[in-house]
């Protein structure tokens, strides 16, 4: 890995109008900055990522996920703006790529390209069919010689497409001798890193035009962005698990997390999501099914079913509303209408409709163990801690609060009392 990479992340990011740093927004189960992280550290073993605004929060946020990455505090009250944001920072590389921690669809590809291209600084550029609002990039000979503002354009610049997409790689010996260079002599008074490409043009430096994929260097500035870059994050995403062999019925309407795994034959619905790390293995999640960092293999879950985090489940059939959480549930059927929380549940085991592990007492949680080959009529309460032991039968409309042995019938129902002639009573109604 013969390339050092830096990701500017200091910014305030005032249009997501967010107390949560604009970086840490979260674009398909990851903050944005992770995905350009992502993409950084499969090029590179000198990642430096440069932080400001709320900078504890975000350092947190990088380490508890990157071992191996550096952080570098800018000193944005002398040094403001993104020239400035380099400032004091030592690559181990020869080239630096640099590039912006609000460019979550930037992919690995695309960055070496821009490392491969060669000449002193390497530019990305998008060429635009309207790039009104933008500075124009003045080609020649196949080399940069120019960044205009449009408000400087003269009226033939103005026809020009092709702008700047904001990522660089660029010699670290011009590097270290540019950015101290940089004036904050502007309306700002900040110390713009495009600079650099004027001072290596004077200089006579080859600076090199990378055409790129607008969709892959779009920054996130607001919360249209950042829902517009979730819609192609999650096209990606589907259309690499349905070249994979995952089958999707209505796949625009399914969400699933970066993080998930699909294994062997999987099938999902309309209107399912997907998240955290979940792993889907030869299973059917059927439609408007909500699956949260859980395990579903050999199995099916739904329609309109939730399996919370620290589920997993095997050879299990999980019907229509039903609620699944931190339980490990094998070879067993829970068709509809129950929540199992907190719960072990063993092969053969039928699980009725309404039944319900009370496992909170308003303190703590309590665990429900229910063996093999166990039928749990409809409409039971569990009350945790409890363990139902194998091949035994738990009677509709019990409410279980201690354990039921091997073989057994568990009964509890209060005495049914039936009133003659209550309803015309009731209701006043005189025989007619």
């Amino acid at each position: 890995m013969s390339v050092s990479v830096v990701i500017l992340a200091a910014g305030k990011g005032t249009r997501m109008k967010s107390k949560t740093p604009k970086v840490l927004h979260t674009i398909s189960g990851k903050p944005m900055l992770f995905h350009a992280l992502d993409a950084a550290t499969k090029i590179s073993d000198d990642v430096t990522v440069v932080l400001h605004h709320q900078f504890d929060r975000v350092k947190e946020a990088i380490e508890s996920e990157y071992k191996r990455v550096n952080i570098h505090r800018q000193d944005a009250e002398n040094f403001p703006g993104t020239g400035g944001a380099l400032r004091g920072i030592d690559f181990r590389h020869d080239r630096v790529l640099i590039l912006n921690g609000d460019m979550p669809l930037v992919t690995t590809s695309s960055l070496l390209r821009l490392t491969d291209a060669g000449g002193d600084v390497a530019m990305s550029v998008i060429d635009l069919e309207d790039p009104s609002g933008y500075g124009r990039v003045v080609i020649e000979g196949g080399e940069v010689k120019e960044i205009v503002e449009e408000k400087d354009c003269t009226p033939e610049q103005r026809l020009i497409h092709t702008v700047n997409a904001g990522v660089y790689c660029v010699r670290r010996e011009l590097l270290e001798r540019y950015i101290p260079q940089l004036s904050n002599d502007n309306a700002q008074q900040e110390y713009y890193l495009t600079d650099i490409v004027k001072m290596a043009v004077d200089e006579g430096r080859h600076v090199k035009p990378v055409f790129v994929e607008e969709e892959e260097f779009k920054g996130v500035n607001s919360r249209v962005d950042l829902a517009h870059a979730e819609e192609i994050m999650q096209r990606r995403i589907r259309r690499y698990w349905m070249m994979e062999g995952v089958t999707m019925r209505l796949p625009e309407t399914i969400y699933i997390d970066c993080r998930a795994e699909f294994i062997g034959e999987c099938e999902i619905e309309s209107g399912v999501q997907i998240h955290g790390r979940s792993r889907i293995e030869n299973a059917h999640i059927k439609a408007h099914s909500v699956i949260e960092e859980a395990v579903i293999r050999d199995g099916s879950v739904g329609p309109m079913a939730r399996i919370r985090p620290g589920s997993n489940l095997s050879h299990t059939q999980i019907g229509n509303f039903v609620e699944v959480k931190k339980s490990i549930l094998k070879g067993v059927k829970a068709g509809h209408l129950s929540y199992l929380g907190d719960s072990e549940i063993d092969e053969g085991t039928n699980i009725g409709a309404g039944t319900i592990t009370c496992n909170y007492d308003g303190k703590a949680k309590y665990k429900t163990i229910i063996g093999k080959n166990v039928f749990v009529g409809s409409d039971t309460q569990l009350v945790a801690p409890v363990t139902i032991q194998d091949e035994t039968i738990i009677a509709a409309g019990s409410t279980v609060t201690r354990d039921v042995p091997t073989g057994a019938l568990a009964i509890s129902r209060t005495p049914l009392k039936i009133v003659e002639g209550f309803y015309r009573k009731f209701f006043n109604k005189g025989r007619q």
